[in-house]
């Protein structure tokens, strides 16, 4: 089995796939500040808490590793597009002394959660397969690509290998409605604490999205035996903004109120992923549909409120 580092463990996307890569019988190290209880509820996993921004913490936690899990961010879309610089200066500069600390200390491999907003602008109407050129307009997407960027400078310079998993918009337990980013949790955390729900736009916007259960294990049980450095993960379903919340008032059995603003120009009105040369490789698909999975997430947020 595999010795595994998750960046980002106690995160959103970082704590599931903590708890997937356990379940599949890997040794895993969890590396975030942990200022919040433990989200992961796997047990047996080493809990080291540290900064990103330091790359000495960054290079304890590297001790003894074969395989870097990368799913940390330091911003979100709206906090990068209010100032590109701190993506700079944070994600980029630290994603490179983190792949630098890999070289030196023989990382086998370094797996990447990067977005699916890369693709930029026009895309048309058919799912996106990997081949597309990506056009980025947003400094988040920027910011993800030249990390994909940089770690294929570090494979030919140095002999780092690394997989780039393009994730399309996963939702689900554990996601932080205050960080802006998930219009699912974000929406049912509005909902349920009886408050309006903010709709950027006139709620066409199309997004791919894919339960957050489904992305961990398709990453865990993949990252080994890849044979591409570049997946595309989603649903292949599009879903327009007006959709999801016809949805989730099925789920929640009650009127919405929705409070309309008008949406950025970075806003990427279409995106729904292509996964076929993931599902053709390694036979895995999405297992949870998009009602079954809006459920779960509303019965995790009102537990929460219930004992709030």
């Amino acid at each position: 089995m595999a010795k595994c580092l998750v960046l980002g463990g106690n995160g959103f996307l970082g704590s599931h796939l903590v708890d997937s890569l356990a379940s599949q019988g890997h040794t895993v190290r969890a590396f975030d500040r942990f200022s919040r209880d433990k989200k992961f509820k796997a047990e047996g996993v080493e809990a080291i808490a540290g900064d990103f921004m330091n790359r000495h913490e960054l290079n304890e936690a590297l001790k003894d590793i074969e395989y870097v899990f990368h799913f940390i961010s330091t911003t979100t879309p709206f906090t990068a597009e209010n100032d590109p610089l701190i993506d700079i200066e944070t994600n980029i500069r630290m994603s490179v002394e983190l792949f630098d600390e890999c070289v030196k200390q023989n990382v086998q491999k370094v797996i990447f959660a990067s977005t699916s907003s890369i693709y930029g602008l026009d895309v048309g109407d058919e799912p996106i397969t990997e081949s597309v050129i990506p056009e980025p307009v947003s400094p988040y997407a920027i910011g993800k690509l030249a990390i994909e960027h940089y770690l294929h400078y570090f494979k030919h310079k140095h002999g780092l290998s690394s997989v780039v998993f393009r994730i399309s918009n996963p939702y689900g337990e554990r996601q932080a409605p205050n960080s802006k980013q998930g219009v699912i949790p974000i929406f049912l955390e509005k909902i349920a604490a009886n408050q309006p729900i903010t709709v950027f736009g006139d709620g066409s916007m199309v997004r791919d999205y894919i339960y957050i259960k489904d992305v961990a294990d398709m990453v865990a049980k993949s990252f080994e035996h890849t044979k591409h450095h570049l997946y595309n993960l989603g649903s292949g379903k599009g879903e327009s903004l007006s959709q999801i919340i016809d949805e989730i008032k099925q789920v929640v059995g009650r009127e919405i109120q929705i409070d309309h603003k008008p949406s950025m120009s970075t806003f990427v009105p279409r995106i729904v992923l292509d996964s076929g040369r993931f599902q053709s490789e390694f036979d895995m698909r999405p297992q949870v549909s998009l009602r079954d999975g809006i459920k779960k997430t509303w019965d995790y947020i009102e537990s929460r409120h219930e004992q709030s």
